[in-house]
């Protein structure tokens, strides 16, 4: 088998293993995507057809898996600077995702290995410029919001709420409650996703009229 042909064979199966992986996390709705873990995978395959190439040539003494491994030691730490903490977002991973890539780009230049490199520079755009879009489009809720209801009164119809919230496109994961005996109000916290370009506003109005509501937040 041409070795060209043996690493393209490699190289797609990284990025069916990954794109599983995150098809399964982003299912779930955890915060690592499809896009994140399968350029993670295939940057990962990069770097160890560039260990084995260096080996095989002879000409480079010691241990040349060295060469990989100092790298993602070091783009390591340059990506965590990458991801940023925003309440109860994260944002950042597909950045660091990226850098990570670009590494293991550079070091399979140098190495002269440019089928591979090709075929991981299209793979990248590929997930970026088409899989993204389609990702949003599937799971359109990507940023979690605390949405805070405070009510006048203890009764108080919490599906019509939830019916609300689930028709605008939320994902709800948890209802927190709180009541005060003495003045007999009650509020309910629920924390959620919420789609990227949904009307906050109208939200907002649409819960305001909700029986003997007080006060509506949003927040991250």
């Amino acid at each position: 088998m041409n070795i060209y042909i043996d690493y393209i064979i490699r190289l797609s199966l990284s990025l069916v293993c990954g794109f599983c992986l995150g098809l399964e996390r982003k299912m779930r709705q955890h915060t690592v995507g499809i896009r994140t873990l399968t350029l993670l995978c295939v940057s990962s395959c990069l770097l160890t057809i560039v260990s084995s190439a260096i080996a095989s040539t002879g000409i480079v003494k010691g241990d040349p898996a060295r060469v990989a491994a100092a790298v993602i030691t070091g783009i390591g730490f340059l990506g965590a600077g990458a991801i940023v903490n925003q309440g109860l977002n994260i944002r950042g991973l597909t950045s660091a995702a990226i850098i990570f890539t670009s590494a293991a780009l550079g070091v399979a230049c140098g190495a002269k290995l440019y089928i591979p490199v090709a075929v991981v520079l299209g793979f990248s755009f590929i997930l970026l410029l088409i899989i993204g879009p389609i990702e949003r489009k599937i799971f359109p809720a990507e940023k979690r919001k605390i949405i805070k209801l405070d009510f006048s009164s203890n009764e108080v119809d919490e599906s019509a709420a939830r019916k609300i919230l689930t028709d605008f496109g939320i994902i709800i994961f948890e209802l927190n409650t709180n009541y005060d005996k003495e003045l007999e109000e009650l509020r309910l916290c629920y924390i959620g996703k919420i789609p990227e370009n949904m009307a906050t506003v109208e939200l907002t109005k649409k819960l305001a009229q909700l029986p003997h509501i007080k006060a509506v937040s949003i927040d991250n």
